[in-house]
């Protein structure tokens, strides 16, 4: 069996897709208090070479801005790894806990931390869709 966050047979490394929401609230001032720049330029420093981290326009989630999406990897996928859905992500710690969660494996090959929970939350059907659509 793969060691999380690798390919079976060895093929290199599977990679989750971290999308953070950059729409009409999240990642501006009317989230105050934490540097939107500096915490996507983070998260995409720490997760190079293991995810791809994306900015995404809105994720019609306003409400719990700041909202970051955790899709599995194709291996994390076919473990049975659903995305994500992260919300209130609007401090340095709760970033490192998803940066060591992605790069152990993510969504379907490592059980997140528990501190996770508190940030999780399960969108609408039509907003799940318009992520993966």
């Amino acid at each position: 069996m793969a060691e999380p966050g690798q390919r079976a047979g060895g093929g290199g490394v599977a990679r989750c897709t971290v999308s953070v929401c950059r729409g009409c609230c999240c990642g501006t001032p009317k989230v105050p208090g934490i540097d939107h720049a500096a915490q996507f330029t983070g998260l995409r420093a720490s997760l190079t070479g293991v995810s791809e981290v994306r900015a995404v326009g809105c994720l019609d989630a306003c409400d719990r801005a700041n909202v970051i999406v955790i899709q599995p990897s194709p291996q994390g996928r076919r473990a049975g790894g659903r995305p994500v859905w992260l919300g209130f992500v609007n401090d340095e710690d709760a970033a490192r806990d998803i940066t060591a969660w992605v790069a152990a494996g993510g969504p379907g090959l490592v059980e997140p931390p528990e501190i996770l929970d508190l940030y999780s939350f399960s969108p609408s059907r039509r907003i799940r869709e318009s992520l993966e659509g």
